[in-house]
């Protein structure tokens, strides 16, 4: 690979521009055709998703696709951005324990407190070992610099809380990878405005949507024979790495007063990382908050999702991701335009525009049926 960089620095073609374009292209074509195999076996083996009191499909499905998604991350990464592996020591072993996890429970469905015990396994490697973790909270609720183990415990349970809230938004087609592209994206655009020392997290991120857009041309397909769910191998492998990808943007604007580190400076840099995952953590506070009130276990399946409220508005899989990702777009772009805001009160616009929009749909389908009413 050293070799193959120095060719490239002789001919005067920018390596960093090489390895974004080639990630994604080769993290697409593995995905793109690893998944046919995963569908053929599935269904020889019959390894298939039934439809449950959570589901959105009538049908058994293949539910193997987050296999392809870490197959095609694991091999791009380590090519095109093995300073990542370098820099964060436990970040592959971690993906190895929740590709474990996440194909026994797609395959036997496990245990939940053994899920929750790998994640915990997981996020302690990443938060201790690799030292990724929220070290200040620039102000929100006046805290700024956080001890080290309350900063610790604090960036485990962030770990946790994101792993399992991006789980619980792959209920539709199309809905959780989707919304992974949109904050790969977004987290890349922003990794590479800060600087070539960002260049790594930056390729990542084009491996990542590569990977994912190549898994949404069967996800979303019309054919029933090619379609596929990512499972919670997939849905726990994104949403680790999305959190893992969040905690770096914001620790990059603490200043580490080291030379070899650039300085930047952006208050509202944690409100923005929650802007950009807004989805996943309204989603699940939403529906926590509903069972309590409803005095059901937080941890029992329903369906009271935002992607459940627009299937009964009548709305396809398509058309339901597509308005969810949208609004939540949304509410990104009126948080990077008033980002120099108070940071508490950007915090509180962001949420409060959150939970409207999970809210949104139940005024419409209450508004129809009235209407329905009227005529009857």
């Amino acid at each position: 690979m050293k070799n193959f960089e120095l060719l490239l620095t002789q001919t005067g073609i920018s390596i960093f521009y090489v390895k974004v374009g080639l990630g994604f292209l080769f993290s697409f074509l593995i995905t793109f055709f690893s998944i046919p195999t995963i569908i053929k076996i599935s269904r020889r083996k019959n390894l298939m998703d039934e439809p449950g009191v959570r589901s959105s499909h009538l049908r058994k499905i293949p539910n193997l696709g987050g296999i392809a998604i870490f197959y095609s991350i694991g091999i791009c990464t380590s090519i095109f951005a093995y300073e990542i592996f370098d820099l964060y020591k436990f970040l592959f072993a971690s993906l190895i324990i929740l590709l474990y996890v996440g194909i026994m429970d797609d395959i036997v469905v496990m245990r939940a407190y053994k899920k929750l015990i790998a994640q915990i396994v997981v996020s302690v490697f990443i938060v201790i070992g690799s030292d990724v973790r929220i070290r200040s909270l620039f102000g929100i609720f006046g805290v700024y610099e956080i001890n080290y183990w309350i900063s610790v415990i604090f960036s485990i349970i962030t770990f946790i809380i994101l792993i399992n809230a991006f789980n619980l938004i792959d209920g539709i087609d199309g809905l959780a990878g989707g919304y992974s592209v949109v904050c790969s994206a977004l987290f890349g655009i922003s990794y590479y405005h800060l600087g070539s020392y960002n260049y790594p997290l930056v390729i990542l991120s084009s491996v990542i949507i590569g990977s994912v857009l190549a898994f949404l041309y069967y996800n979303l397909s019309n054919y029933r024979a090619a379609k596929i769910f990512m499972g919670d191998t997939g849905s726990m492998l994104l949403g680790f790495l999305l959190a893992f990808t969040c905690i770096c943007f914001i620790d990059i604007f603490i200043d580490k007063e080291r030379l070899d580190i650039p300085r930047y400076h952006l208050k509202s840099a944690p409100v923005i990382a929650v802007a950009i995952l807004i989805l996943p953590i309204v989603d699940t506070l939403n529906v926590i908050i509903i069972r309590l009130f409803n005095k059901k276990s937080p941890f029992e399946a329903d369906k009271n999702h935002i992607h459940h409220k627009l299937l009964k508005l009548n709305l396809t899989h398509r058309r339901a991701s597509f308005y969810i990702i949208i609004y939540y777009l949304f509410i990104i772009l009126i948080t990077y335009f008033l980002r120099h805001s108070n940071v508490n009160i950007l915090l509180a616009t962001v949420l409060i525009l959150g939970f409207i929009g999970a809210y949104i749909p139940d005024l419409i389908l209450a508004f129809q049926n009235d209407k329905q009413k009227s005529i009857n």
